[in-house]
């Protein structure tokens, strides 16, 4: 029996410009953002995953990515004191800190870094996460997170599907000025926002895929991550207990076509190789002190050792 009549499968196609072992990559936006560069630093690619960390919508990865060409170096007016931590409004929580100096510190450090970086990609993925965004009353400027901030102080807005256009203009203009070379991967974030009603999520995730879909020219391109949860996976069961986010599972198969789509088959064998590694290095051991595990870390040291002479691979 054909296993594929109780499902569509989603077939992958190889892209141009992919990635291998010498490019280097930084990733903007939502939590898939943080899944996929989790699994390109598992298997050891060279990757920068959110500098300003999680962003949600398309006016906060803006600001991030124009700042960060700019080299904007943040100060004390820059961030606020809120429930005994300082905060940015351009930032996740992640760099919310007890202390301001500290706070500006990490700020400042992850800008250089990122500028660097940015400069010198060969990949850039950015994933769009809602069209929602909220507007400071006091300042008249959206944010990239409200810290708990009582929602009063914010309009709440859906973005247009020309506003994301321009936005998404804005964007690449900002990258052109340090890296024209750069091949940029969009992708839309397959997390469900219910918080904003079902109906309000599926108007934001539409506005999204129909601006992007505007911008594919050469040398960009879309990632499925969204279709692939909604029309390949369709099931609860690859969800979180919250039915919001995706499983382990469905992070695993949505890296598997990734991998087939945007990695050289070259890079394959190694990526083998490196999980072999991984794996053994996170292996328990019955008896730490037994011949069998001592040789077992020999062998691991000395495929260790090949990766690193051939491929300039840490670990």
């Amino acid at each position: 029996m054909d296993t594929n009549i109780f499902r569509t499968v989603f077939k992958p196609q190889e892209e141009k410009n992919q990635l291998s072992y010498d490019s280097k990559t930084i990733l903007f936006g939502s939590c898939f953002s943080e899944n996929i560069g989790e699994k390109l630093s598992y298997y050891k690619f060279d990757c920068f995953t959110n500098p300003y960390g999680i962003l949600f919508n398309p006016i906060a990865i803006k600001n991030a990515i124009s700042e960060i060409v700019e080299k904007k170096i943040y100060c004390e007016d820059d961030i606020f004191q809120y429930n005994d931590l300082w905060h940015s409004f351009q930032h996740h929580s992640c760099f919310s800190t007890p202390n301001k100096n500290a706070g500006l510190k990490k700020i400042n450090e992850s800008i250089q870094t990122a500028h660097s970086t940015l400069k010198n990609a060969s990949h850039i993925i950015i994933t769009l996460g809602t069209s929602w965004v909220y507007e400071n009353k006091e300042t008249e400027t959206i944010v990239a997170n409200c810290h708990k901030v009582p929602q009063k102080s914010f309009n709440k807005k859906l973005l247009s599907v020309s506003e994301i256009t321009s936005t998404l203009d804005s964007i690449e203009k900002s990258i052109h000025k340090i890296n024209s070379n750069a091949t940029l991967i969009y992708t839309v974030s397959p997390v469900r926002h219910l918080k904003d009603g079902m109906i309000e999520n599926a108007l934001s995730k539409a506005n999204l895929l129909a601006a992007i879909h505007q911008k594919l020219t050469k040398n960009t391109y879309y990632f499925p991550s969204f279709e692939i949860i909604m029309d390949d996976l369709r099931d609860y069961r690859f969800y979180e207990k919250d039915m919001l986010h995706p499983n382990e599972i469905a992070i695993d198969y949505i890296w598997e076509i990734f991998a087939q789509t945007w990695i050289t088959k070259e890079s394959a064998p190694i990526l083998k190789e490196v999980d072999t590694i991984q794996k053994g290095l996170s292996h328990k051991p019955f008896n730490e002190h037994s011949e069998a595990h001592q040789n077992f870390l020999k062998n691991l040291n000395k495929k260790i050792e090949v990766l690193k002479k051939s491929q300039n691979i840490n670990f």
